[in-house]
C-alpha cells in the first residue's frame, strides 16, 4: 500500500506532466502552497527552463523554489498566469474545495483568480461528498477576531481561534467546525462569511472553483476535468 507521502508525489508528478504542455518560455506558472504543493515544486524544478517564471501565494512556496533557483515574481508583475497549481483540504465533485490547513488561503484564492486554469492536485483522502469534517478556516483582522468569531456561532459554526500562528498578511485563523455544508450551501457562506466586517478571506473555494482535479489513490491517478 502507498503511503500518504508516495500518494502525494505521485498527484504531483502527474500535475507536472498535465501542466508541462500548457506552458512555453514566456508562461508564469501560480504555484500554492502545501505538502502536496511542495512535492510539485520539486518536480517542476526539474523543467525549470520550459517556463520564465511563477508567482507564489506563500512565503514558503517562494522560499523553496528560489532554493530551487526557479525565479519568482510578484503577481503585481504580471497581467495573467497560464495555470495556477494547488492542493486542497477538502475537494468535491463539482470540484469546489476547502482550504486553508496552511494558513495561505488569502493569498492562494488571489493568485487562482488570476490564473487561466487552476489545477487542484489532492490524495484520495481529500476527496468528499460533504465539507466539514475539515475546519474551515478564516483569516481575519487580529483587531476583529471575536467580533467575527460571534458572528460565525450564529452560522452555525464553532470558531477555534489558531493561536500562536500568524499569516503571511498578518491576519489571525479562525478555524470554524460544524459547518457541513454541500456545493449549494458553501457558495452561500463563501460571500456570507467573506462580507462579514474584519473577515480578510474564507477557505471555501466555490466561486472560484478548481477547472480540473488530479486525484492520487492506491489504483492510480486520475486527472477530472
Amino acid at each position: 500500500m502507498l503511503t500518504q507521502d508516495q500518494l502525494k508525489l505521485s498527484a504531483a508528478q502527474s500535475a507536472v506532466s498535465y501542466v508541462l504542455p500548457l506552458l512555453n518560455h514566456n508562461s508564469v506558472v501560480g504555484v500554492g502552497t502545501g505538502s502536496t504543493v511542495n512535492f510539485f515544486i520539486d518536480e517542476l524544478a526539474k523543467h525549470k527552463h520550459a517556463f520564465a517564471a511563477a508567482v507564489s501565494s506563500s512565503n514558503r512556496s517562494t522560499e523553496r523554489m528560489s532554493k530551487h533557483g526557479i525565479k519568482v515574481v510578484s503577481l503585481n508583475d504580471v497581467t495573467s498566469l497560464d495555470v495556477y497549481i494547488d492542493g486542497a483540504d477538502e475537494v468535491n465533485s463539482d470540484f469546489i474545495m476547502v482550504k486553508g490547513g496552511g494558513g495561505a488561503l488569502t493569498q492562494e484564492k488571489i493568485v487562482a483568480s488570476v490564473a487561466k486554469s487552476f489545477v487542484c492536485i489532492v490524495d484520495e483522502s481529500k476527496l468528499v461528498d460533504k465539507f466539514g469534517k475539515f475546519p474551515l478556516p478564516v483569516e481575519v483582522v487580529p483587531l476583529a477576531r471575536n467580533a467575527v468569531a460571534r458572528e460565525l456561532k450564529k452560522l452555525g459554526g464553532t470558531p477555534v481561534w489558531r493561536e500562536g500562528f500568524i499569516t503571511d498578511n498578518n491576519g489571525h485563523i479562525l478555524d470554524v467546525a460544524n459547518l457541513n455544508s454541500n456545493s449549494e450551501i458553501a457558495l452561500q457562506l463563501e460571500s456570507r462569511i467573506n462580507n462579514i466586517p474584519g473577515v480578510i478571506c474564507c477557505g471555501y473555494f466555490a466561486q472560484n472553483k478548481a477547472n480540473v482535479v488530479v486525484i492520487s489513490g492506491q489504483q492510480g491517478v486520475k486527472i477530472l476535468k
